[in-house]
């Protein structure tokens, strides 16, 4: 029997020996290291800020907060998202006061339904957050067109689509501010870890003490939010914001230099994979698989079953689980079936048909950073015996 889980490992002695400089610095906590991966992961995707946190979660929050303190955003005001997502794209939007509008997914993209968009659109509506997910960007063409048109802000959730790209330009620079994950399954693995980018310096300067504590001690002198003092005394221990503790460790920015070196080699291996993956599931009567968008980076492989396999989805799933073959959700599936929604001020843009139906025939299988040709064969194989 084949093992095949949902992710692989990236790491190398690269990754080991810059732990090792970073222990033997003995300077554990947010520091050097993180400034110059910061730097690096901005350069590298024609940003100019980034800020690195301990989860691609805790980027989604800082986002939001950052365009809440800004006044970018205001407690009430409507944010657009699509109804399927992990969970952590809804919640700080709950927790600043937001209001929720979910729209359904398109079937095939499994991104929100740009033909819906403008109807969701409303007077309180402020934003929208698109989701890129399982690598897939987004319509970025009808999507900001829309935003232009009813001066709406763009927010991307990019946490599973590093490398992604639609036209020339990488997914997760499109937004007003735009966040990506690391964590281990991810494109490029850091353990834990996340990072928010944005070209606008303001928001950049709200999210530095919004990671650390609320203090002062992370802004540049020059900083337009707050007039700094020449006493780094009591800088240092100077509260602006009501923050967080949401600071990498040194470990994990070190490491994040080192992955971010592989990335190009990464992606061209997991989209070899998806060549394969799309070459046997791409007629198959009974599995719809995602259609893509621009450039996608393949976090993983979905399958939504249909016809002879409609609500057959746990005997497909436990038949690939005896066969050593990992699956998922498609993240929260349809998150408004979620028993936490009971906490959300809340919309729906019509019935969510599309993502109905995921939750209830779809799975994902994971993409890896190394050839996997032989496992998708395997896959396919037992599919067509199921």
């Amino acid at each position: 029997m084949i093992n095949y889980p949902l992710s692989d490992d990236t790491w190398g002695q690269e990754e080991i020996d810059a732990i090792n400089r970073v222990i033997e610095s003995k300077r554990f906590t947010m520091g050097e290291k993180t400034k110059e991966f910061e730097k690096y992961f901005a350069s590298f995707f024609g940003s100019k800020y980034a800020v690195m946190v301990n989860s691609g979660s805790s980027a989604n929050l800082i986002a939001i907060a950052a365009l809440i303190y800004s006044g970018k955003l205001k407690k009430g005001d409507e944010v657009i998202v699509p109804a399927i997502s992990w969970s952590t794209t809804y919640f700080p939007l709950y927790q600043y006061g937001l209001k929720l509008k979910f729209i359904d997914i398109n079937i095939k993209t499994l991104n929100m339904e740009t033909q819906q968009l403008e109807s969701a659109i409303g007077p309180r509506t402020r934003a929208i957050f698109a989701v890129n997910l399982l690598g897939n960007p987004n319509d970025y063409t009808k999507i900001l067109s829309l935003c232009d048109k009813y001066d709406l802000i763009l927010i991307e959730d990019n946490c599973e689509a590093m490398g992604a790209k639609y036209g020339n330009k990488y997914a997760g620079t499109f937004g007003k501010i735009s966040t990506f994950s690391m964590f281990y399954s991810h494109h490029i693995c850091t353990m834990e870890g996340g990072v928010a980018v944005t070209d606008d310096e303001e928001l950049w300067q709200f999210m530095l003490p919004l990671r650390a504590h609320g203090w002062t001690r992370d802004l540049p002198k020059s900083s337009t939010i707050y007039q700094k003092s020449e006493n780094e005394f009591y800088e240092s221990y100077n509260f602006i914001l009501p923050g967080y503790n949401l600071r990498p460790l040194e470990i994990e920015a070190a490491t994040g230099i080192e992955q971010l070196r592989k990335l190009d080699k990464i992606l061209s291996v997991r989209r070899e994979n998806a060549r394969c993956f799309r070459n046997l599931f791409a007629n198959n009567a009974d599995i719809e698989i995602q259609e893509e968008i621009g450039l996608s980076s393949w976090f993983g492989f979905s399958l939504i079953l249909k016809n002879r396999l409609k609500n057959k989805r746990d005997l497909v799933v436990e038949k690939l689980a005896q066969n050593g073959i990992e699956t998922r959700p498609i993240v929260a599936g349809n998150f408004v079936r979620n028993e936490c929604i009971k906490f959300f001020n809340y919309e729906l843009n019509g019935p969510l048909i599309n993502a109905d139906y995921v939750h209830e025939n779809g799975f994902f299988i994971g993409n890896h950073s190394s050839n996997i040709e032989g496992k998708i064969e395997y896959l396919y194989d037992i599919m067509n015996n199921t």
